[in-house]
């Protein structure tokens, strides 16, 4: 039964209950007017939220500017929340502007209705069905890249991994969305250099205080211009490719071959269903997010693989088993096997997450574990912290792809559950099937044909961790040596 007390430090919530303040919770001492907000060392914002939480406990408060911040980092907590979206919760306000500034508001940034009418379309793209009609060209792109790699191998240089694997991403999803064949592996098309600059700016201008750009081009700002300039060429002219075969095949209008014949079929049947501004924003979307999250996921993995030698040998031997004779897995079926590749791939998003923070903004009235907060309400959720809390297992921070198998219960069980590396609710990433695919893909050529010599950075120290929107490993190069399988 709440006290008298507890009513004068809590507040009422729809529905008669009380709970507690924000403002109550201990946190980070700050500035006046602008809060936290000069202590945020935004390379390594996901580090220092985490460091905060070893401090002040799962629960606590930061302030940006004048607002309190709820900062959470237990994996129920932060699953209700997703599980909530659109409705009661959606990205922090600033996310979608500054997004729609570069041209690129798809359904990534889009909320509520707007999402969910976009939605439908880019879910259809990423289906299975998709997939497995697409995966003659992954399997192109794949030996594309596994032919750039036995010439490091031969000529004894290093594989720069990160660059590499995004130009590979970039290839794979300019193809399954967009019926593009641009070949960035060979460096015949040079959009992935482009594309690599702008995830860096949107970070830095989402999290700044002001936005003086609006007003003012620095040099910075000058440069992201230019890059913006050739990637909104690039989509133009994958939209102006899809218009033609529309127009030259006009039964793709009925049996769209790729997202982008759907997305410009849908707009030409009926405006409402997207407008001109939401087909090129969705490229643009598809095309960042293709490159950045798979790509550094699948050097996370590389790196922890190679660091647990009996880790990546039961790999190989998985291989080899299924491969035969092959060099690559030769169907669609058969790359979605390998299930020791999940295990050690899922056990890298648990422990390097490339979306290691979550940033939310409430829509209405309501309550999140235990605290009221209002419309405008913001919640930074700490992704990684949940899924490596102490609660869940006593061996929670070391790498162990075996705590993935099937059936797991008890610690693995719940481990298992505070990951969620592709998000929780309904605004799961609808390309998450995709990105398995070609980080399967990715594994098994490697273990099939080259023996890892080295993976790591030029010092032997453990690759620095840099957030740019995803984070990823700085400095990251492979050596390898080409393999004669068994």
């Amino acid at each position: 039964m709440p006290t008298d007390a507890d009513a004068v430090a809590g507040a009422r919530c729809p529905g008669g209950s009380i709970h507690r303040q924000v403002a109550d919770l201990p946190g980070p001492r700050g500035w006046p007017l602008v809060g936290n907000l000069l202590q945020f060392e935004l390379p390594r914002l996901h580090q220092q939220f985490e460091a905060w939480a070893d401090r002040y406990g799962p629960t606590y408060r930061l302030r940006v500017g004048r607002r309190d911040v709820l900062v959470v980092s237990d994996a129920g907590v932060i699953a209700a929340a997703l599980r909530d979206r659109p409705d009661t919760w959606r990205r922090m306000r600033p996310i979608e502007a500054v997004i729609r500034e570069t041209g690129g508001h798809g359904v990534f940034s889009a909320e509520g209705e707007d999402w969910r009418r976009q939605r439908r379309l880019v879910m259809s793209a990423f289906d299975p069905g998709h997939l497995k009609r697409f995966y003659p060209s992954l399997l192109r792109v794949t030996e594309r890249l596994m032919a750039s790699w036995r010439e490091a191998a031969r000529r004894g240089e290093p594989v720069d991994l990160q660059a590499s694997l995004m130009r590979y991403t970039v290839d794979v999803t300019a193809g399954l969305a967009f019926g593009a064949d641009i070949n960035t592996i060979d460096a015949r098309y040079p959009l992935q250099d482009h594309l690599d600059k702008l995830f860096p700016m949107l970070f830095r201008r989402i999290n700044l205080p002001f936005p003086y750009w609006r007003y003012v081009r620095l040099p910075i700002d000058r440069e992201h211009d230019r890059h913006l300039v050739h990637v909104h060429e690039a989509v133009r002219g994958f939209i102006r490719a899809a218009r033609q075969r529309l127009q030259d095949e006009p039964s793709r209008r009925e049996r769209p071959a790729d997202l982008l014949e759907a997305m410009l079929a849908a707009r030409d049947a009926d405006g409402s269903v997207l407008t001109e501004e939401e087909v090129a924003g969705n490229v643009l979307t598809v095309l960042l997010a293709g490159e950045d999250t798979t790509a550094n996921t699948l050097s996370w993995a590389i790196w922890l693989l190679h660091e647990h030698p009996a880790d990546w040998q039961a790999l190989v031997d998985e291989v080899d088993a299924a491969l035969g004779d092959a060099l690559l897995p030769p169907s669609f079926d058969a790359a979605r096997g390998f299930d020791t590749i999940e295990a050690g791939v899922s056990e890298a998003m648990r422990l390097k997450p490339v979306a290691p923070l979550i940033f939310l903004e409430a829509n209405r009235e309501t309550a999140l574990a235990g605290f009221h907060l209002p419309p405008g309400a913001v919640v930074f959720c700490l992704m990684r912290r949940a899924a490596l809390d102490a609660r869940l297992a006593e061996d929670v921070a070391d790498f162990r792809p075996g705590r993935w198998r099937a059936g797991a219960a008890g610690p693995e069980r719940a481990v298992q559950k505070a990951s969620m590396p592709f998000g929780a609710g309904p605004r799961l990433c609808p390309g998450r099937y995709l990105a398995l695919l070609e980080m399967k893909m990715v594994l098994a050529m490697l273990a099939r044909n080259f023996e890892l010599r080295s993976v790591g950075t030029a010092s032997g120290a453990p690759p620095r961790e840099r957030l740019a929107f995803t984070m990823f490993p700085v400095g990251l190069e492979m050596r390898l040596a080409e393999r004669r399988p068994r």
